[in-house]
């Protein structure tokens, strides 16, 4: 991606993530791949609503330096060991919706097999085990679940969605707190209802189709406590 074009992305995500309430205060990173070894990621320290194109970081997948005169994000291990395994991946964003970081918090997936939105755009969402924010300890705790997934909750944490742009990877961030907002409304209703298998081939084979990776076996009912029933097939 052309740098300046990506400098205005990261910002204009920013931005919005801010103005969403998906981030408070200091919370949240964001970084777009700008070529085979190097990412562009925003500062330590910054509010992002406040975060220009110029406080933006340019780091090799080495994590050098390249350019800016900020340290990067604390959470830069994270943004690197995805860029690492997913030559796929063209940006990853970090927040901490709330809805969706509560999840996280009580222990608890979000099942895709719920949600025709969530099962298409962004697919199974598995619960990341706590690893000490701005450490090695989060990138080990994803690695199992990088090669397959595009989007984590991160256990007393945040969420961390990635996607082949940085429009597809904040789309997914907005998918996944929507998402979730509804099955705790379906919760306090008292009732969650899964979709039927015959239903979700077709919603994971349309993901597939759109490029969203292989088809996750583990997006049926089962695929985490949503306290519900199984819609009957004809």
């Amino acid at each position: 991606m052309d740098s300046a074009a990506a400098r205005r992305g990261v910002v204009r995500v920013c931005r919005r993530l801010d103005e969403r309430g998906l981030i408070a205060g200091q919370d949240g990173n964001v970084s777009v791949r700008l070529g085979p070894d190097r990412i562009l990621i925003t500062p330590a320290g910054f509010s992002k609503a406040d975060v220009t194109e110029e406080d933006l970081v340019t780091l090799g997948l080495d994590g050098a330096r390249v350019e800016g005169r900020h340290e990067a994000s604390t959470e830069v291990a994270m943004h690197l060991a995805v860029y690492r395994t997913r030559p796929d991946v063209g940006a990853v964003v970090h927040a901490h919706p709330p809805i969706a970081t509560g999840f996280g918090v009580a222990g608890e997936t979000l099942p895709a097999g719920v949600l025709p939105e969530l099962a298409v755009l962004v697919g199974e969402v598995p619960l990341v085990p706590y690893g000490m924010p701005g450490t090695a300890a989060l990138p080990a705790a994803m690695a199992p679940f990088l090669p397959n997934h595009d989007a984590f909750l991160l256990a007393n944490h945040g969420v961390t969605t990635l996607g082949r742009t940085l429009e597809e990877a904040h789309q997914r961030m907005e998918s996944v707190e929507h998402c979730a907002a509804i099955l705790l409304t379906a919760r306090h209703l008292g009732r969650v209802n899964a979709l039927g298998a015959a239903d979700l081939r077709q919603l994971l084979e349309a993901r597939r189709r759109r490029g969203g990776g292989t088809a996750d076996t583990r997006l049926g009912p089962s695929a985490g406590p949503i306290g519900g029933n199984t819609r009957s097939e004809a």
